[in-house]
């Protein structure tokens, strides 16, 4: 039987169920799945500037071990959740927009959950160059009501809107 999350952008009310892909990513779906045994990971949302159609939250590591590469992708496509692994050194450059030159101001490695909702998305970037995410979920019904909230995004700010996942 296939595990559930609820993807969900607070603000707007705008929510959607995604299966989590645990045959062809178990690692990154384990460590999600048990990070929200703990209750739901939610941040301030963000919009892609570089992949094209994707909102993404940072968040301090929370898996017991990063669960490495697997299922990667540089082409998500609609609908695909995917997760990445940096350091904050690697988000520190303030062309990135965040709020503080030093990425997120957490210390050490930091996980970006994404959500793509839109085609044409390429994952590289103009400092780090090939970006690859590990996609670990599908969004499995409700992806036009997320992907027209997600375009209001872009249009109109993020500033006050935070993007969650829980489990269903």
């Amino acid at each position: 039987m296939s595990r559930l999350i609820t993807v969900s952008l607070d603000k707007r009310g705008v929510s959607c169920p995604a299966r989590l892909l645990d045959e062809a990513a178990p690692r990154t779906c384990a460590a999600v799945w048990e990070a929200l045994a703990d209750g739901p990971l939610s941040a301030p949302v963000f919009h892609g500037k570089y992949a094209r159609n994707e909102i993404y939250t940072l968040l301090p590591a929370f898996a017991a071990a990063d669960p490495g590469l697997e299922n990667t992708t540089v082409t998500p496509i609609p609908g695909d959740l995917c997760w990445f692994s940096f350091s904050s050194d690697q988000l520190g450059n303030p062309a990135y927009g965040y709020e503080n030159s030093t990425g997120t101001g957490t210390q050490g490695a930091i996980v970006d959950l994404a959500l793509f909702y839109g085609r044409n998305n390429l994952l590289i970037n103009g400092d780090q160059g090939w970006v690859p995410g590990n996609v670990f979920g599908e969004i499995i019904e409700g992806l036009p009501a997320m992907a027209e909230a997600c375009q209001d995004l872009w249009m109109g700010g993020v500033r006050g809107e935070t993007l969650s996942f829980q489990r269903a």
